[in-house]
């Protein structure tokens, strides 16, 4: 069985024939029997898979593809001690949050979207953030625990029998172990609720981290109430797009599901892992998840894997583009160190961090906004020619937003859409608007006509 996935062979060599020239018995499949693996005794099976068992009633409650009691964990773990919000620090940050949606009304018509205010912790951000990286992980994971099993023979599923649940459990205790350590150092880095461009959090809660923020700027030359103000018009303004945007949130979240269930893995990297793997080390957790770890595997991607990332590069840098755009305009006569921050945050958008280090480990998916200067471009000449109302109205329904195309050539894409809004009839939602507006009057107006009315003129009586 040279084809088995994870490695396992008979009692042979690697092509699955018996060295003595002799044909390999039942006893000897997976590298258990007295062909297996130098050093290992197979009367020690038994008591292996027991410790095994133990240690796997130890890891939590989690059933799926991924283990998040352990992400969560080794999350907390890393984290360590983490200090609560002092109410100085709470204050402080409720005051920039409405300062900051005060400014910005005056450059954007879409309303407040922030319902909840809050200051978070470290682990605040794990534990309000956690659904929505369940979500996101999932198609990924799902996929990795089923691909393994779908590649035995069917001789060897029956073979490998009640150990097929013990490995998908191990699957997701691998994962989980990866998600747990990526989101550790995440949780820690972050500046605000929507610092990597997607809505991690509940919707409508705008969220600081006083604790990042203050070590973010013992890097700047700018005070730290200025820093927290920028980043609090920053959060502000994600929260009004993702609020009064409808269809944005579910796709941006939808299109890195549509990547990440698209992988295709090659478990070759497992499957050398599966084959020099000490089958003792499978008692001992921490050999246990080094040993998984080194069977990374390796995402090839599709051309429709391609289609979707280059949507969500695009929408990440749209999203990120305008927010660049209101906030600058927001603040600039208003912070000094206006125009400084602004460059800094978006090298540090574009040079990317830990939150591309999750995703690349991941799903091998990069947050990183790589057009946010041409997006940013896009709608300040967008602004610049028209009005922000008439700029914002481009959020008004997916098909009106621009391409990866319009980047190339913004000035373009405003004159294009500048002309069709010139005639309301060239506007397709505006057509659309009107073509329902006059259906509900008519059925309105049927509604209220008499039953004699609406059967027509009737004969009199004789």
């Amino acid at each position: 069985m040279s084809n088995l996935p994870f490695g396992f062979s008979g009692p042979g060599d690697e092509s699955g024939d018996n060295r003595e020239g002799g044909e390999s018995g039942p006893g000897g499949s997976f590298g258990f029997g007295a062909g297996g693996p130098a050093g290992f005794d197979p009367a020690s099976l038994g008591q292996m898979l027991s410790q095994l068992g133990q240690m796997l009633s130890n890891a939590g409650t989690s059933t799926g593809a991924v283990n998040y009691d352990i992400a969560r964990q080794l999350a907390d773990q890393q984290l360590g001690t983490v200090a609560p919000v002092r109410s100085g620090e709470r204050d402080a940050v409720l005051d920039a949050l409405r300062l900051a949606e005060i400014w910005l009304d005056d450059v954007t018509p879409l309303p407040a979207g922030i319902r909840n205010s809050s200051a978070w912790t470290p682990k605040d951000w794990l534990e309000h953030t956690m659904p929505t990286w369940q979500r996101l992980c999932d198609p990924v994971a799902t996929k990795m625990a089923s691909a393994w099993v779908d590649g035995l023979p069917d001789d060897a599923k029956q073979m490998v029998g009640p150990m097929i649940g013990m490995m998908s459990q191990m699957g997701g205790m691998a994962f989980g172990s990866q998600l747990g350590q990526a989101l550790g150092q995440l949780a820690g880095e972050v500046l605000t609720s929507t610092d990597i461009g997607l809505p991690l959090g509940p919707e409508g809660t705008a969220a600081l981290m006083p604790a990042a923020i203050a070590k973010f700027t013992e890097g700047l030359d700018r005070p730290q109430n200025e820093v927290l103000v920028y980043l609090a018009a920053r959060e502000a303004a994600h929260q009004r797009l993702f609020g009064h945007v409808p269809w944005l949130r579910q796709r941006l979240l939808a299109t890195v599901e549509e990547y990440a269930s698209g992988i295709s893995v090659d478990f070759s990297a497992m499957e050398e892992m599966a084959r020099n793997l000490d089958p003792a080390a499978l008692a001992d957790p921490a050999q246990l998840e080094k040993a998984l770890q080194q069977g990374t595997f390796e995402p090839t991607t599709s051309p429709a894997q391609t289609a979707a990332l280059q949507r969500l590069e695009t929408l990440l840098a749209l999203v990120e583009g305008w927010v660049d755009l209101v906030v600058s305009e927001a603040v600039q006569n208003r912070l000094p160190g206006a125009e400084a921050l602004r460059e800094t945050l978006r090298r540090r958008r574009a040079s990317g961090g830990p939150a591309e280090q999750t995703f690349a480990t991941l799903v091998g998916l990069e947050l990183r906004p790589r057009r946010l200067r041409e997006a940013a471009e896009l709608w300040r000449l967008l602004g610049e020619r028209s009005d922000a109302e008439t700029r914002d109205s481009v959020w008004a329904h997916p098909d009106l937003l621009p391409s990866s195309t319009d980047l190339d050539d913004p000035a373009a894409f405003t004159e294009r859409f500048l002309m069709s809004q010139e005639d309301s009839s060239d506007d397709p939602m505006a057509a659309l608007e009107r073509t329902m507006a006059k259906e509900r009057a008519e059925k309105e107006d049927a509604q209220d006509k008499p039953d004699d009315e609406q059967d027509g003129p009737q004969e009199p009586e004789s």
